[in-house]
Formats: C-alpha cells, structure tokens, sequence
C-alpha cells in the first residue's frame, strides 16, 4: 500500500515537472521572439483566481512569479472574452480602456504594452500567456498569430498531460 501511495506521488511530481519544463520552454521562446521585458503564465487555479507559476525576463528586475494579480479586477466578463479566443494586445496601457483596477496593476508590475492569449484546456480558461514590454510598443500582426499559436500549441499539449 504505501509503495503504491509512492509511486502516486512520484507520478504526479514527474508529470509536473514535465509541465513546468515545458511552460517554460514555451516563455523563453516566446520572450526570445517577441523581444519583450517579460513573458509569463498565468494559472487559474480556481475560478478567476490565479497567479503567475512560470516566468521569462529579460532582467531580473522584472519579476513577479508567484504574482496573483489583481483578482478582483479580473471577472467573468473578461473570462468570457477569452473563451471565445480573444488575444489581447494593447500598445499602451496609457491609452487603454481598462478599468482603473487593471490598469493601476499593470502599471505596478512596470507594464507598458501588453499581449495576451488564453490557454484553453477541455473548454475550459486554464491561464493566460501573457507578454509584457515595459515600454510603449506595436505589435505585429505575426506577433500576435505567433503568441496565439504558443498558446494553443500549450493548451494542446497541456491537455495530453492530463
């Protein structure tokens, strides 16, 4: 009884490993690509309420793994939005409708432009990939089909760990 309750927990550590490897394979290329201050993901580990499990930096100075947002700003409505594919890309916070909430977050975590795509695993919001630059910038069009397709490509592979 207890090797198997052993080998349980073994499993369970290998596979999040291997998904912690991966997310952060997937920030590193992403950062790498897009050329920003940061790239993390966000995890929703219950309803709209998250934080940041994996992150790439440019500078350390960057950091915010373990971050949990500003929760209350983040609610069904936007959920919503990103269920139906919705990729986020604001070239400046400044010039943004975001509510006051977001935005007075956003500015403490010293972003500027921001890109977000969700991760959707069985119908459901997983996180957000999210790429932030800490000054005003316009993202490309293959910027953004390039953060979609990472983002998708994680969900995929996301799902199969499962």
């Amino acid at each position: 009884m207890f090797d198997r309750s052993l080998n349980r927990v073994n499993e369970r550590l290998n596979r999040t490993l291997t998904r912690n490897q991966l997310l952060q394979q997937a920030t590193d290329q992403t950062r790498w690509q897009l050329r920003v201050s940061r790239v993390v993901i966000y995890y929703f580990y219950r309803e709209w309420k998250g934080q940041v499990i994996i992150e790439s930096l440019s500078q350390s100075e960057f950091s915010i793994l373990g971050s949990t947002g500003a929760d209350d700003c983040f609610n069904g409505d936007y959920a919503q939005r990103y269920l139906q594919g919705r990729i986020l890309q604001i070239t400046d916070i400044e010039a943004s409708d975001f509510d006051p909430c977001h935005l007075d977050f956003l500015r403490s975590i010293r972003v500027r432009a921001d890109l977000v795509a969700p991760i959707i695993v069985d119908q459901r919001l997983w996180g957000l990939l999210a790429a932030h630059h800490h000054e005003v910038r316009t993202w490309l069009a293959e910027e953004v089909e390039f953060v979609r397709q990472q983002a998708q490509t994680l969900a995929g592979d996301l799902q199969l760990m499962d």
